[in-house]
């Protein structure tokens, strides 16, 4: 494809301007969310062990905000399309693909929302599919996931969130997470009236791989 001058320079700003939009805090974010990361390490110390109490999992995050039609140009965040693969032994590979957007508000909070996928088979909800895209006008926020709050610790150098979810008829979801740029920490923990249903009460730990 050919470009004028005028064209390349129109193109290139933009690009530079959009650039210019996302804070310090939300460029970080996006650095330590985006890769490819699995937690192969935990499994094979837990069969060393003598027990597997994790799934393997693998996590393979990218940016897709080009993915997304009509998004606003005030919108202060990203979306990305996380691709979940789980397996344990046994069973066949669990596939949970998500579309998040994470926007930054005020305090330094980093905000998750995340939507319906109803509309699209599970196998083609992958980074890769060049015909996936999104409208933003017609995107419907999760009816049971409320969201999440992630913070930033200085100290640690990690982003952190703790965020319960009430699901109604005694149900309640909770996501904790903690990551850096090299791992992240996961707990998703559901319970009806107070029972713990999750398999394991300890965080699946993924590094990143790329």
């Amino acid at each position: 494809m050919k470009y004028s001058v005028l064209t390349f320079l129109l193109v290139f700003t933009g690009v530079q301007l959009q650039a210019q939009k996302q804070s310090p805090l939300l460029a970080r974010f996006q650095q330590y969310i985006t890769g490819d990361f699995d937690n192969s390490n935990q499994v094979i110390a837990e069969i060393k062990a003598g027990k597997q109490i994790h799934p393997l999992a693998i996590h393979v995050n990218r940016v897709a905000t080009h993915k997304v039609n009509n998004v606003p140009k005030d919108l202060k965040g990203f979306f990305i399309i996380e691709e979940s693969y789980y397996l344990i032994d046994g069973k066949q590979i669990d596939l949970k693909p998500y579309l998040f957007l994470f926007e930054e508000r005020e305090g330094g909070i980093i905000h998750l929302t995340t939507y319906q996928l109803n509309s699209w088979k599970k196998e083609e909800i992958r980074n890769d599919n060049t015909d996936l895209r999104f409208d933003y006008t017609q995107l419907v926020t999760s009816p049971t996931f409320k969201g999440a709050d992630y913070t930033w610790d200085p100290k640690d150098k990690t982003f952190n969130t703790i965020s319960p979810n009430n699901l109604g008829n005694g149900m309640k979801f909770t996501l904790t997470e903690k990551f850096t740029d090299k791992q992240l920490s996961v707990l998703e923990q559901v319970e009806k009236d107070g029972k713990l249903l999750t398999t394991w009460n300890t965080p699946i730990l993924y590094v990143r791989t790329k």
